[in-house]
C-alpha cells in the first residue's frame, strides 16, 4: 500500500491529519476556501479518492465512508468541477466533440511531440513517473460506470466491458495494462510501487486523475465518465506512437516500448467500439446525457492541456516538472 504524502497547504494538512489518525474527522474544516486547481485542493481530493482504490498504509478502512470526510470531499468536488465547467464551452453536440478529438495537428507541441522530436531521457522518466498515478490503476475509474449502464438493452455496457476486458489483459495477468506499465517503469529504472510518485506529482497531474475519479464515483456523472473514457481511447493511438518513437530515438531496449506499442494497436480498435457502440448505445438509452458526455470530453481535454503546458514549459526551461520538495513539505 502507498504511504501518505506530505501536505501542500491547510486543506491537505487537515485531510492527511485525519487519515494518519492525528485528528478526528469531526474536526475537519467546514467548506474551506482553496484554489480549485491548486496544489492544496488537488492533493486533498486525490487522497480522499484514493480511499476508494487501495487507500494508504496504516489508514483505517472505515474512513472510506466517514460522513465528515465525505462532506469535505463533496465541497472540494464542487469547487473543482465548478472551476472546470467555467472554462469549457459546454453544449450537447456529441458528434462535434468527438470529431474534434480525431483531428491531429501536423506538428504539435505537447509532451509526446516534444519527447519524440528532441526530448531528453530525464524528461521521459518524469513523464512516465507522473503518468503512473493513472496507469498503475488503468481502467479502474471507468469500471465504476459498468453497473450504471443499461444491462437489458446492453449495447453500451457490452462495448464498455469489451474495452475493459482488454485493459485487464483479456484474462491473461501478464497482459494487464497496469502490469505492462510497471514493467516499462522497471526498464527505465523507476520505482514501480503503486503511488510512489504522488509526493512529487504536481496539481496538473493530480487533476487529470481526479476528474476520472469524480465522474466515476458519481452515478449522476455516468455520461461524463463515458465522455472522459472516449477521450482516452480516441486520442491514445497517435500519442502512443510518438512515445514509441521517443523511446526508440533514445536507444532504450525494446521491452520499454511494449506499453505504448500495445496502445497504438489496441486503442485503435477501442476507438471504434467507444464511438459506435459505447457512446451511441448510451445516448440511444439516455439521450438526455448528451451534454454530460460533452462535459466529460471537454473537462478532460482542458485538464490534459493544462498538464501538457506545465510539462513543456518546465522542460523548455531545463527545469523539472515535479512539484518542489519545499512545497510538498508545507
Amino acid at each position: 500500500m502507498p504511504v501518505l504524502p506530505r501536505p501542500r497547504g491547510p486543506v491537505s494538512t487537515a485531510v492527511l491529519d485525519v487519515l494518519s489518525g492525528r485528528r478526528p474527522a469531526s474536526d475537519l474544516p467546514w467548506r474551506p476556501d482553496a484554489e480549485p486547481l491548486g496544489e492544496d485542493l488537488q492533493l486533498a481530493l486525490y487522497c480522499c479518492y484514493e480511499l476508494h482504490y487501495r487507500s494508504f498504509d496504516g489508514v483505517d478502512d472505515a474512513l472510506e465512508w466517514d460522513p465528515d470526510l465525505l462532506g469535505l470531499r463533496s465541497h472540494l468536488e464542487d469547487l473543482f468541477l465548478g472551476a472546470v465547467r467555467a472554462q469549457v464551452s459546454g453544449g450537447d453536440d456529441v458528434e462535434a466533440a468527438v470529431d474534434a478529438l480525431l483531428v491531429e495537428p501536423v506538428e504539435g507541441s505537447g509532451p509526446s511531440w516534444h519527447l519524440a522530436r528532441d526530448g531528453e531521457r530525464w524528461q521521459l522518466d518524469e513523464y512516465v513517473a507522473q503518468r503512473s498515478l493513472y496507469h498503475l490503476k488503468e481502467a479502474d475509474p471507468q469500471a465504476w460506470v459498468i453497473p450504471r449502464l443499461d444491462g437489458v438493452e446492453g449495447r453500451a455496457k457490452a462495448s464498455l466491458m469489451t474495452v475493459e476486458h482488454d485493459e485487464y489483459g483479456a484474462g491473461r495477468p501478464e497482459r494487464v495494462h497496469a502490469r505492462i506499465y510497471a514493467e516499462m517503469m522497471a526498464g527505465l529504472g523507476l520505482d514501480t510501487t503503486y503511488g510512489a510518485y504522488l509526493d512529487v506529482a504536481p496539481a496538473e497531474t493530480l487533476a487529470t486523475v481526479n476528474i476520472m475519479s469524480l465522474f466515476g464515483l458519481h452515478r449522476r456523472w455516468r455520461g461524463a465518465s463515458v465522455g472522459q473514457f472516449a477521450l482516452i481511447e480516441i486520442t491514445s493511438p497517435p500519442g502512443s506512437a510518438r512515445l514509441v518513437r521517443a523511446i526508440e530515438r533514445l536507444g532504450l531496449p525494446d521491452e520499454v516500448t511494449a506499453f505504448y506499442a500495445e496502445h497504438v494497436e489496441a486503442d485503435a480498435v477501442h476507438e471504434q467500439l467507444v464511438r459506435r457502440d459505447l457512446i451511441a448505445g448510451l445516448l440511444e438509452s439516455e439521450p438526455e446525457l448528451a451534454a454530460d458526455v460533452v462535459l466529460g470530453i471537454q473537462a478532460s481535454t482542458l485538464l490534459e492541456d493544462r498538464l501538457a503546458d506545465h510539462l513543456t514549459a518546465a522542460w523548455s526551461s531545463g527545469e523539472s516538472s515535479f512539484v518542489s520538495r519545499a512545497l510538498s513539505a508545507v
